[in-house]
Order: structure tokens, then C-alpha cells, then sequence
């Protein structure tokens, strides 16, 4: 028998003896050990509940688990991905648990849910939660905790009012939804009575010690990997980006009191660090970090940095990495159009773009991949055209540098300003043009799959009645066959594919995450938009970047 995983591990804090009356928590992620252990979120989370006396812990995945205590108090689940919703069904029903809270007796546990989908938008699987956290843990776990010790000899409807009495903690059984038809969109969003909160706040985190790994292990997905949140949201907003609007504010980590000491201490474990954020460059003191990186004694530690802002990449962001065994640069372009651009408020130039290249190349990397997208609201066929221009700028520019286009199709993602559009059917074509123009160039273009981004489109914007659409496709196979036999099953009782995935909802639609507050409020979110379509209807000026 292979050994646990487990015993690979190398931590990085004390975990605390539980008390004889400690909650009983199972800590779930709806993936394989190697994938939920490479989850900052998940580690940060686990070992918070680890660190404390009065819970003991077990984790669970979908190929390993710690010894499960009986009775189990409470299950959690990390949602990471959309598509690992099966996932949680599977260890639910591993654990004897009713899959849909409705069917849960007082003998079941109570089943709370976070991370990023969730807080997105959690209704389309509301029914398989009997709580939700919407938000950053640091703050509302521990309310969460204690919140619960308060009532936990209290009948299990008990427990869950009180529970939604703490900010951030979404009971979706105590809100009622109602639709215009059973195949027609939404009416209106309420709480069952006057006791319970009309809106669900989402929590944020705003001190300056942000995330750090908890553990290090050669079984992650990223083996032996340390990893350091650097910041936390992004100041650009662009228009699409969940990433950006759902976790405003832009927050970083203190340089002396946070990062160099997480550091430090990570490199005393491992040589593999990760700097982790949606845009790390754009720290004010990045480049005394680059610095510190460079002393002598971290000659040998291999640096891997997410994604960066275009305009911050110099020769020295490129030497550094070049010295600590990286090799290519990712940035984030959209588009090569200016005037789309625009549209999404990508506040670069083209030529910010080619001096990225122009930089990396002389900083010693091989390779740059650029991300982009097909079917951003407002985009036309001449937009694309200029995406191929601007790639085979690059490759004159930088020769010697091995040029990659990651190109997604857009999806609206809940809490942003593009919440109202569809999936433009067109984006398909318009991927296989990009690919005919630049592989032939001897561009690596990389699209990712049309179909499936239809799927992620219907679960952004998707409400309760999916439950029984995603119950249905597991049966079915969890295929994109799955998805349109379920559609067809159920026909009548929910709107079609199209409604979710296509269909540009009106601005005074109730959207399914109506009652869930983000961070900015929908008449902002309003404005934001209208400030994209003006775009859209402008030619860029002459040497613009982008709206603001």
C-alpha cells in the first residue's frame, strides 16, 4: 500500500491538541489530495481551524482523507472550480450526508461551503449547502466557529437563523425565490420573514498580512512549492474581471511586517517560491522585494510570479526571474485592439506591449504567453485582425523570444460590470480565425474550448434551478452531452441553455445574486458600463491607453 500523502508534509505552524469538547469539522476539497493541497485558500483555511483548541479537523479529498470523526458536526467544502460540484456530491454521499440540505435531519451535520464560486455567486448550488460564506476567511471563519458553539445543542433550524444573523453568512434556505414562470426569469429574491437580513454582505479581509502557505509537500500539483499572497484584487478593473471586482479592495502585504518574514521562513523549508496575486508587480514595494530575492543566499531558490501587469516588466523583473530558473513571462493583453482595450478599461498601449517583449528578451527569458480573449462585448472582426497584427509586431520585435496566445472566449462573471451580457456566439468562429492566422505564422495560439465556456457562462449567471439541471448531467456523465440531455429532461421546469449562457439580460432584471452584496453596488456597477459601451462607440484618440 503507498504511504499517505500526509506524511510528506512539512509544516509550517503548530497544530493545536483539541479539547475533550471540541467541534468536529471535516475540512473537504472536491478534488484529488495533489490538486486541493496547491489551494492557498484551502491550506489557510485548514490550519486556521487547526491552529484552534476548540475544533478538531479532519481533511477530506476525493483520494484521501485524515481519520473522519464520528459525529462530524460540521462539513466544509472549498470551491475552486465550478466543475467540481460532482465532486462534492460524491463525498457528500461517501459521508452518508443527504446531498440537497432540505433532506437533512438533525442527525446530519450542517454543510457550509466558501471560496471563489461560492462568492461569485452560490445560487446554482444553494440547495446542496446549508450555509454559505461569502468572502474573505481571516475574519468570518472564527465568527463562523464561535456563532456556531453558541447554538450547537439548539435544533437545527435554530442553528441556522442565528448563523444568519453574522455578516457574510448566507442561509439560502431562508430566502425564497420566485419566478415569473417555471421556464421564465427570476421575480423576485426575499427573506422568509422580517428576522432575516434582506441582503447577505460579502466579508472583506483589510489588514496588511495577507496569505501564506501552511504546508509544503512534494505530492502538490506544484511540488514543494511555497507560496506568498503578495496582493490581494487588482486597481485596474477591468470590465469582465471577477478577480478584480469581487475582491476589491486592492490590498497589499506589508513588505517588512508580512512578506520578507513569510519568506524567509518558507525558503527555510523549501527552494521553490511562488508569488501569488492578480497583479504583483503593482505592489509599491515590489521592487525592494526583487531585491531581497536577489541576495546571495537565495541564489538557488526557483521563483515562479503569476500573471504581471504589461507596463511593469523591465529588464530587472526579467534578470531576476532568468536567475531563479524561470524562463517565460505571462501577461494578460485582451486584445491587440486599442479600441477594445478600451471597451474592457486595459489601461496599455501597443506599444507598452512590445516593449514587454522587447525587455523580456533582454533580460535573458525564452518565452512570453499573452492572454487573450474573443467576443468581448462591442468587438468586431477588425478587432481581431489587430490581435494578429499586434502578435506578428512581437515576433519581429523579439525574435528570439517564443511567443504563446491563451485565448479564452468571454464570460460574464457576477458582480462585474459585463454581469448583463451573454456568451456572443460568434466568439467560436472568431477563435478558429485566430487560429488559422497565427498558427500558420508560426505563432502557438491556444484556445480554450468555446462549448465549455458556454457551461461557464449558464453556472455564473445560473440560479436554484440548476440544482436539479447538475444533478441530472451527473447522472448523465458530466459531458457537454450531459448538459444539453439535461437541458432537454427538463424542459419547461427552467429557461433554456441560451437564457444563462447568451441572452444580454435588461438592467432592471433580478439577477440570481440580487440579496448577495459585493463590493461595489449595481448602480456603480451601472455606470461602469456605460462608460464600456461609450468606448465601444469611440475610436480610441491618438496615443490613448484606455478609459479610465
Amino acid at each position: 500500500m503507498a504511504e499517505s500523502p500526509f506524511h510528506a508534509e512539512r509544516l509550517l505552524f503548530t497544530p493545536a491538541a483539541p479539547d475533550a469538547d471540541a467541534v468536529s469539522v471535516v475540512f473537504a476539497f472536491p478534488n484529488t489530495y495533489s490538486i486541493g493541497i496547491t489551494s492557498l485558500g484551502y491550506q489557510v483555511v485548514w490550519a486556521t481551524l487547526a491552529q484552534r483548541s476548540d475544533v478538531a479537523v479532519s481533511r477530506l479529498f476525493t483520494d484521501q482523507s485524515e481519520p473522519l470523526p464520528n459525529p462530524i458536526d460540521l462539513v466544509g467544502f472549498s470551491l475552486s472550480w465550478e466543475l467540481d460540484y460532482g465532486h462534492v456530491l460524491t463525498l457528500l454521499e461517501s459521508l452518508g450526508i443527504s446531498r440537497r440540505a432540505c433532506d437533512r435531519s438533525s442527525d446530519h451535520p450542517l454543510v457550509f461551503g466558501g471560496g471563489p464560486v461560492l462568492t461569485a455567486n452560490p445560487e446554482p448550488f444553494a440547495d446542496f449547502f446549508d450555509l454559505i460564506l461569502l468572502g474573505d476567511g481571516e475574519d468570518l471563519l472564527g465568527n463562523f466557529i464561535e456563532g456556531y458553539q453558541q447554538v450547537q445543542d439548539r435544533p437545527r433550524s435554530a442553528q441556522l437563523r442565528h448563523l444568519a444573523q453574522i455578516p457574510g453568512i448566507y442561509v439560502p434556505a431562508l430566502y425564497d425565490v420566485t419566478y415569473a414562470a417555471d421556464d421564465g426569469p427570476i421575480a423576485s429574491i426575499h427573506p422568509i420573514d422580517a428576522d432575516i437580513p434582506a441582503t447577505v454582505q460579502k466579508q472583506t479581509y483589510r489588514g496588511n498580512r495577507l496569505s501564506t502557505s501552511t504546508v509544503v509537500t512534494e505530492q502538490a500539483a506544484w511540488e514543494n512549492i511555497y507560496m506568498v499572497e503578495v496582493v490581494r484584487s487588482c486597481p485596474e478593473l477591468c470590465r469582465f474581471c471577477l478577480a478584480s471586482y469581487l475582491t476589491l479592495p486592492f490590498r497589499t502585504a506589508s513588505l517588512n511586517e508580512s512578506l520578507i518574514p513569510a519568506i524567509d521562513q518558507g525558503l527555510q523549508v523549501t527552494d521553490r517560491l511562488g508569488l501569488l496575486g492578480a497583479s504583483v508587480t503593482q505592489h509599491p514595494e515590489f521592487e525592494a522585494l526583487l531585491d531581497h530575492l536577489n541576495r546571495p543566499q537565495y541564489d538557488a531558490i526557483r521563483l515562479s510570479i503569476a500573471s504581471v501587469r504589461t507596463n511593469t516588466v523591465d529588464e530587472k523583473l526579467a534578470h531576476t526571474l532568468t536567475r531563479h530558473g524561470t524562463r517565460s513571462i505571462t501577461i494578460a493583453v485582451e486584445s491587440g485592439s486599442p479600441r477594445v482595450r478600451q471597451i474592457v478599461n486595459k489601461k496599455l498601449s501597443n506599444d507598452d506591449i512590445v516593449t514587454a517583449a522587447m525587455r523580456a528578451q533582454a533580460g535573458g527569458l525564452k518565452a512570453m504567453k499573452l492572454y487573450g480573449m474573443a467576443g468581448i462585448p462591442g468587438e468586431e472582426m477588425a478587432d481581431l485582425e489587430q490581435t494578429v497584427a499586434l502578435m506578428m509586431t512581437l515576433k519581429q520585435a523579439a525574435p528570439n523570444l517564443r511567443l504563446t496566445l491563451g485565448c479564452s472566449t468571454f464570460v460574464p462573471k457576477a458582480h462585474t460590470p459585463f454581469q448583463w451580457y451573454g456568451v456572443n456566439p460568434a466568439a467560436n468562429k472568431r477563435l478558429k480565425y485566430l487560429q488559422k492566422q497565427l498558427r500558420s505564422r508560426g505563432i502557438d495560439f491556444r484556445p480554450e474550448s468555446y462549448n465549455w465556456s458556454v457551461i461557464q457562462a449558464l453556472i455564473a449567471r445560473g440560479d436554484r434551478r440548476l440544482s436539479h439541471l447538475l444533478e441530472q448531467t451527473r447522472q448523465y456523465g458530466d459531458s457537454l452531452g450531459s448538459y444539453r440531455r439535461a437541458f432537454k429532461t427538463l424542459r419547461g421546469h427552467l429557461p433554456p441553455l441560451d437564457f444563462y449562457g447568451h441572452d444580454h439580460w435588461p438592467l432592471d432584471a433580478t439577477l440570481p445574486w440580487q440579496h448577495l452584496q459585493g463590493p461595489l453596488p449595481a448602480a456603480t456597477l451601472k455606470k461602469h458600463l456605460e462608460t464600456s459601451e461609450i468606448a465601444a462607440d469611440s475610436p480610441p484618440a491618438a496615443g490613448a491607453t484606455a478609459l479610465v
